[in-house]
């Protein structure tokens, strides 16, 4: 399969949301998270959901530390696999080392689309005794599609119903660090 590079498609691709309208988004989330977060003693264990979770991570990081809110962190990589194999199994890459019991879990990603991993990731937390899970997405997707048992908690923005690519979401493995949102054109 012949894979354009991302110079061929961001010429005709349009930009969602550009690198200030996503660090407002981040810092209105950071704001709901800092007052639901405020009482308690014991910082939540923050969960980057690799790769494209870091960009939008870092940011809402900083933000919440910004607020006073303490952080510990860790990272999962997930991935579901497609096609021919089985519908929705999830490869584990790489577990978080921090253990959950107890504990309240924040998992940050880029974007909750149909929400297969992030509903399989949510219950792997709470199967590891994780009190309270919570899911802070960048964007969500407009359509209707979205599985049953999951929905994020926090949501930056909501992107229509395209592939979208940038701010850590790629384009067949490009442009996850595009500083904006875009759709792919027609």
């Amino acid at each position: 399969m012949n894979v354009p590079r991302l110079s061929e498609v961001l010429d005709t691709a349009e930009l969602i949301f550009d690198r200030d309208a996503l660090d407002d988004a981040i810092e209105e989330m950071a704001d709901a998270i800092a007052v639901d977060y405020a009482d308690d003693e014991t910082p939540p264990l923050f969960i980057t959901v690799m790769h494209g979770g870091l960009p939008f991570a870092a940011g809402l990081a900083f933000a919440l530390g910004e607020r006073g809110l303490d952080l510990e962190f860790d990272y999962l990589h997930a991935t579901r696999y497609r096609g021919n194999t089985t519908g929705s199994g999830l490869a584990w890459l790489h577990r978080p080392a921090t253990p959950m019991r107890g504990r309240r879990v924040l998992l940050a990603d880029d974007i909750l689309d149909e929400g297969h991993t992030l509903k399989a990731v949510k219950y792997w937390c709470e199967d590891q005794g994780a009190v309270d899970v919570r899911v802070a997405v960048l964007a969500t997707k407009a359509h209707d599609r979205c599985v049953d048992g999951i929905c994020a908690d926090y949501v930056g923005v909501e992107v229509p119903d395209r592939y979208v690519f940038g701010f850590g979401m790629d384009f067949h493995e490009q442009g996850r660090n595009l500083p904006g949102i875009y759709a792919l054109g027609d």
